[in-house]
């Protein structure tokens, strides 16, 4: 028989018995995850199937994070806060409140995610976390319900996608670029139900934070999750929780595969309203902008805010531009901050704001109004995504950003 994919051998373990693509199995959940937009459903639903008083299966397992709308922006946002601090109260769940950023960010970075453990969140980009070779994938809220009154939830083992992807990115071409440009090949729904596994020499050399850019995104085609095999680069990452060897697939396990080269590949742009309407940089016609949105669970790390501020050099922010900077989390608006990043940005004009998700559900702050343009570092440009129906939101590096941001339209950063 053939071996296991690293999808394959994480479910086996998870069902405790041998899983393949296809199958339906019973899996016992590692990590459980909410925010302050979905949570508030899942924790009515818990109560509504095992009783008020009722105990979680695991509190230990189980995390809360409020990013979407921190500080409170309504009397609703701060009733559901009021909510979830007192189920982390009465459960004894670890709850990092407005304090930590994006769920996204600050589960990796404080030993949530390891290497071989099935992980589910009340969000979409859950995937991201599979950059550190978990499976992580999101979930509705009434399923959450569910793994906090079981520890289980019922799966179907996807089959594999292989994304190999050789080569060295050029200057200011980054993973961001990558996926773009993998997305704008695949389409929205090129990889429903399937587990993308990114692979590669080009994939090799990235950062984790790299990586993360590229799994966060992985849903953007449809995938359950996106993963990357767990290597020197991931155990380095890790190793103030996790030692060992980590759990990786066989050789001979059965995926499809499709082949990228990025030694020539040029920043890409993601044009309204589609994640896949993809082109490169230097094929987008003449784009005004009205707003720059650095930040997101895609591109709010550390490595992200220096690129875009080395872009922009000693240049002011481009009169009638707004721009917004968020870093992802508390670690790193604090590691931008002591680098000097956070102060250059507000000399240059910009806004920077405490960790969240701001402008990116357009459900907070940072919105557009009806006609203007948002560049963004996100991962979504669907229509009213970041304010007015009646806007538009094109998707970029923060290079590409950067680069926009002193010039006032939409720019190719090798030209600065």
């Amino acid at each position: 028989m053939a071996g296991q994919t690293l999808s394959e051998k994480i479910f086996s373990r998870a069902a405790n018995r041998e899983a393949r693509a296809g199958e339906f199995v019973m899996a016992s959940i590692d990590r459980a995850m909410i925010h302050d937009i979905t949570g508030p459903l899942a924790v009515r639903g818990f109560y509504e199937i095992a009783g008020r008083g009722a105990r979680v299966w695991d509190p230990s397992r189980i995390v809360i994070l409020f990013d979407h709308q921190v500080p409170a922006d309504s009397i609703k946002a701060a009733e559901n806060h009021q909510m979830l601090r007192a189920f982390a109260r009465e459960q004894g769940i670890i709850n990092y409140d407005v304090f930590s950023g994006i769920c996204h960010q600050v589960m990796p970075e404080n030993g949530h995610v390891l290497p071989g453990q099935l992980i589910v969140g009340t969000d979409s980009h859950t995937c991201t976390y599979g950059a550190l070779g978990a499976f992580a994938t999101g979930i509705g809220s009434t399923d959450m319900a569910s793994v906090f009154a079981t520890g289980k939830l019922w799966f179907m083992v996807p089959q594999t996608l292989r994304l190999v992807i050789d080569g060295r990115l050029p200057r200011r071409v980054t993973s961001k670029d990558v996926i773009l440009r993998i997305i704008g090949d695949i389409g929205a729904d090129g990889a429903n139900y399937l587990a993308c596994e990114f692979a590669g020499s080009a994939v090799e050399r990235m950062s984790v934070a790299e990586r993360m850019t590229m799994t966060n995104m992985s849903i953007e085609m449809g995938a359950k999750a996106g993963l990357v095999e767990p290597d020197r680069t991931t155990m380095t990452y890790l190793r103030e929780w996790v030692t060992g060897d980590p759990i990786r697939g066989d050789e001979d396990a059965i995926f499809t595969e499709r082949h990228w080269n990025v030694n020539d590949l040029e920043p890409q742009v993601a044009m309204p309203h589609r994640v896949d309407n993809v082109v490169p940089v230097s094929r987008l016609p003449h784009v005004k902008i009205d707003q720059v949105f650095l930040g997101s669970c895609t591109n709010g790390r550390f490595e992200d805010l220096k690129l875009a501020a080395e872009v922009m050099g000693d240049e002011p922010v481009a009169r009638g531009v707004r721009m917004i900077v968020i870093p992802a989390s508390r670690k790193e608006y604090m590691r931008a901050l002591r680098a000097g990043l956070i102060e250059k940005f507000v000399e240059a004009g910009a806004i920077v704001e405490s960790p969240c998700c701001g402008p990116c559900m357009g459900g907070s702050f940072g919105l557009i109004g009806p006609g203007e343009v948002s560049l963004s570092t996100s991962n979504r440009n669907f229509v009213g995504r970041q304010g007015s129906p009646k806007g538009e939101v094109y998707l970029c590096s923060p290079a590409v950003a950067g680069a926009s941001a002193i010039t006032g339209e939409i720019t190719d950063p090798r030209e600065i």
